[in-house]
């Protein structure tokens, strides 16, 4: 049974940096994608990055490419999401999602593409 588990979250000022974790266990695929999703009440979950765990390629979106990055340490099971010049629109609950199967056929951008999730955890950046 796949297994996440997310961690990190919690307040920052405007500017200020957070870095989420997402603990790993249970996939048994040697080629899956490690995707990070943010959701806000009332609006659809919002992929901010992808890994896969093929050839360690990563995915960002324009709303968050330069600011957010995403790195793995296998030895760990742990991807992590790394945010940097937090602003209040990045408030919202951040998911860890895993998606297994061929990933050169993976939309990283939808939700739909992944299989199994985390529980999320909250991010808020306010002064």
């Amino acid at each position: 049974e796949v297994h996440l588990v997310e961690s990190g979250g919690g307040l920052v000022q405007p500017g200020g940096s957070l870095r989420l974790s997402c603990v790993i266990s249970g996939v048994t695929s040697d080629d899956y994608a490690i995707g990070w999703f943010r959701q806000v009440p009332g609006k659809e979950r919002e992929g901010v990055s992808c890994i896969s765990s093929y050839d360690g390629s990563t995915w960002y979106p324009d709303s968050v490419k330069g600011r957010f990055t995403t790195s793995s340490d296998n030895a760990k099971n742990t991807v992590y999401l790394h945010m940097n010049s937090l602003t209040p629109e990045d408030t919202a609950v951040y998911y860890c999602a895993v998606s297994t199967g061929d990933t050169r056929l993976l939309d990283p951008s939808a939700a739909k593409d992944f299989g199994y999730w985390g529980q999320g955890t909250q991010v808020t950046v306010s002064s």
